[in-house]
């Protein structure tokens, strides 16, 4: 039950407006949004990443210059468990980044990974066979198959290239409810910013 923010644009933009405001959004959740938060951000073609255990609204974001793509994560905890820096998302490798935001209950399934959100990022990347979309939505669809309970299961993820979203959810549509930006590139946040956002239709599942 964490808030989320992805950007795409043309051309690069400041990264320190979006993190305040993302930050303040964060710290007025109804749900809290403290234990801790991780950015991914790629300018001329090099990805940079940072994660602090922090809460989000209690740091400082002078650090962080220009981007052209911007991946944020401020995480709450399931049962307050498993507060660890390597918990906090984006989750990433050499050639994909990942972050969710949900709650899975009784889910079937052996995937490695210290938390859910870790073994739902390696489950798509088991199945892709060179077509991420498809993996995608087949991971998706066998997860929720495999789980008594899905109450949330949003995801972005991208490949550098494009940008895999899902809207999932079964209660709450106030809180899981996923937005796009109109405008220019493309973004994507769990509630909205500055700007005219459009709310995604639950049970969304594209690629952009």
């Amino acid at each position: 039950m964490c808030r989320m923010l992805m950007i795409r644009e043309p051309q690069p933009f400041l990264i320190r407006p979006h993190l305040v405001e993302f930050a303040d959004m964060c710290r007025r959740s109804r749900e809290y949004q403290g234990h801790g938060w991780g950015i991914a951000y790629r300018l001329d073609g090099k990805w940079q990443y940072y994660k602090d255990l922090r809460a989000i609204w209690d740091c400082d974001f002078r650090r962080f210059g220009e981007a052209d793509f911007l991946a944020v994560h401020a995480r709450s905890a399931f049962r307050n468990e498993g507060i660890l820096l390597q918990n906090n998302m984006p989750f990433y490798d050499a050639k994909y980044l990942f972050m969710f935001n949900g709650e899975l209950h009784g889910v079937r399934l052996k995937v490695p990974g210290r938390i859910g959100a870790e073994k739902i990022f390696n489950f798509i990347k088991r199945l892709n066979r060179g077509d991420l979309y498809t993996a995608f939505r087949k991971a998706t669809y066998i997860i929720g198959k495999q789980s008594q309970l899905v109450r949330a299961m949003n995801i972005l993820m991208t490949d550098g290239q494009h940008i895999y979203l899902q809207s999932r959810f079964s209660e709450d549509p106030g809180y899981f409810t996923l937005y796009r930006r109109a405008g220019t590139g493309d973004a994507f946040c769990s509630q909205p910013l500055s700007g005219t956002w459009q709310a995604i239709a639950n049970h969304t599942t594209l690629v952009l």
